[in-house]
């Protein structure tokens, strides 16, 4: 027993009751003895309490996270198809407004060949290695285009012939392409020649009025216009502006270089004729 006395839980044990005995003390004295064992036990479990508040407030927000995961998932799937659904309509209002400034230009072309048939095309592809400026419209069989069309500009000036066709899609050989051939005259002189595209003028977007009489009255400045010769082109197609007359290297003839109304190379959208 003696040997207890001078153990190291016996002097804790000692500090404890001398410590317990001090808050009892001070406790009397403060008139608050009735609450000290209260406040003890409050102070001891105080730190258990706040890891308990701590730990159920913890899981309460990971819980409220994880059931509106799925609230959040569906929100947001919900916005990818409004967002898909407002680029569509982008692309559709684009669309419809090119097309009905095409439509305003289609009407005075409309005045000179009423009864022609007309079908609203764009231009979707263009062949980089096509010198010519050859390219793909956006319109087939299915919306009437056929081999042999006559293909104009928003301004009803001459660009091509369609020269093959699919289904949804159609080639065009434009005006610049030296296996182009239009029966063309000279709308101030009346004077009739072929127009084709020429390698010597392609590059600069030229066509050429060839076959006219070696002593021509054409100039600088005149309009170019089809005739309609060989059922292929409608007559009276505007097709460009003459910018030089010269001899042809048979001396029997001369050509016209031609710039087209509109440039074959950079147009976007075209009227194709399917039937006039």
């Amino acid at each position: 027993m003696k040997d207890f006395f001078d153990t190291w839980k016996f002097k804790i044990l000692v500090a404890v009751a001398v410590f317990l005995v001090g808050i009892m003390a001070y406790a009397g004295a403060n008139g608050r003895l009735t609450a000290a064992p209260q406040e003890l036990l409050g102070v001891v479990l105080m730190p258990l309490q706040k890891v308990t508040s701590a730990l159920s407030g913890g899981i309460g927000s990971v819980w409220e996270k994880y059931t509106s995961i799925d609230e959040v998932m569906e929100q947001n799937e919900q916005l990818k198809a409004e967002n898909a659904e407002l680029r569509q309509q982008i692309v559709d209002y684009d669309r419809i407004k090119a097309e009905n400034e095409a439509y305003k230009a289609l009407a005075r072309i409309q005045d000179s060949n009423t009864e022609a048939s007309y079908i609203s095309a764009f231009v979707i592809g263009r062949d980089p290695l096509d010198e010519f400026g050859g390219f793909t419209l956006d319109c087939g069989t299915v919306n009437g285009a056929a081999v042999n069309d006559a293909v104009i500009s928003d301004k009803g000036y001459l660009i091509g012939m369609v020269v093959e066709a699919d289904t949804t899609s159609c080639k065009v050989m434009t005006i610049l392409h030296p296996s182009f051939s239009a029966a063309g005259v000279v709308s101030r002189t009346r004077e009739n020649g072929i127009i084709n595209g020429s390698t010597d003028y392609a590059g600069d977007g030229l066509c050429v009025l060839t076959n006219l009489e070696r002593a021509t009255e054409t100039k600088m400045g005149d309009q170019v216009i089809t005739t309609g010769l060989g059922g292929v082109f409608p007559p009276d197609l505007l097709v460009g502006t003459v910018q030089k007359v010269e001899p042809e290297v048979s001396g029997k003839s001369s050509i016209a270089v031609v710039r087209p109304g509109a440039d074959p190379r950079t147009v976007k959208h075209v009227f194709v004729i399917t039937d006039y």
